[in-house]
């Protein structure tokens, strides 16, 4: 007996076409994806230094000093040592925040770049300098 079924499903001509058309839609679209990454890496950069910042100043008001070098970043998170109760009214930040990357961000006392302190990531390779998701971000040049 013969089967009158006819088989049904794609040939490989017709999977190659679709595959062809999904490649050239992902390359139209990934660089303008990319970008908007970065974009969206530098806003978040900006926002968590200008909101320790805030915390840093708040510290200095009741303090009458920025945390010392070896105090750190985590002045601002618990008491350091040496602080009295009358002094110290924190937390000034519930945690520290990390950058993008997972990277703590990075405090000098005195700054170099024309501030008194800084707040700083290396970005996503943790060297000085470099561009893109790379680029060195402080309170000295956010936008």
């Amino acid at each position: 007996m013969k089967s009158n079924k006819k088989q049904r499903g794609f040939t490989l001509i017709e999977v190659m076409i679709v595959v062809t058309i999904m490649a050239l839609m992902i390359a139209a679209i990934a660089p303008n994806l990319f970008r908007n990454v970065v974009k969206a890496e530098s806003i978040r950069v900006a926002s968590d230094i200008r909101q320790v910042e805030s915390a840093l100043k708040f510290y200095r008001l009741d303090n009458y000093r920025y945390p010392s070098q070896s105090q750190g970043l985590e002045a601002l998170v618990s008491a350091p040592s040496g602080a009295t109760a009358t002094q110290w009214n924190g937390p000034y930040l519930d945690k520290l925040p990390s950058d993008p990357y997972g990277i703590q961000y990075q405090y000098l006392n005195p700054g170099t770049h024309g501030k008194q302190v800084e707040v700083y990531t290396l970005g996503l390779d943790n060297v000085q300098g470099g561009e893109g998701s790379d680029k060195d971000w402080g309170n000295w040049n956010l936008d």
